[in-house]
């Protein structure tokens, strides 16, 4: 199911929005720690590169390797098929990462209204 379709009918306490920042510590869960993502391209790269907005994301280090080999090779860009495929590799990468990040948002919320729907139980049978 969609996101924007959970937000309209799904049990809204329980489905994270997804346009709002994560409600629960990002460490929780691991006691070691996560690692850090990092942006490995810097503004002034993006910007001198121009690249799109849409691209200025963690993959867009991969994103200026590719647009520079499809300059350097035109009008024979399919010469950049490894560069392509590291792009959309990355791409996909962060959307599986982001997915997953949405999927332990949304169990950390239904685990909390099951503890708290626990404690309301117990103070009632008091």
């Amino acid at each position: 199911m969609g996101n924007v379709v959970a937000q309209a009918i799904g049990d809204r306490s329980t489905t994270p929005d997804y346009k709002a920042e994560p409600t629960f510590d990002p460490l929780f869960g691991f006691p070691e720690g996560r690692k850090e993502r990092v942006m490995v391209a810097t503004q002034e790269e993006m910007e001198s590169a121009k690249l799109a907005l849409k691209d200025r994301d963690y993959c867009a280090h991969k994103a200026i390797a590719y647009q520079a080999c499809r300059q350097k090779v035109w009008p024979f860009v399919y010469q950049c098929a490894h560069e392509k495929h590291d792009f959309l590799n990355c791409q996909y990468d962060d959307y599986v990462l982001r997915m997953k990040e949405h999927e332990r948002e949304r169990r950390l919320l239904e685990r909390a209204k099951r503890k708290a729907a626990k404690a309301a139980r117990e103070a009632e049978e008091e």
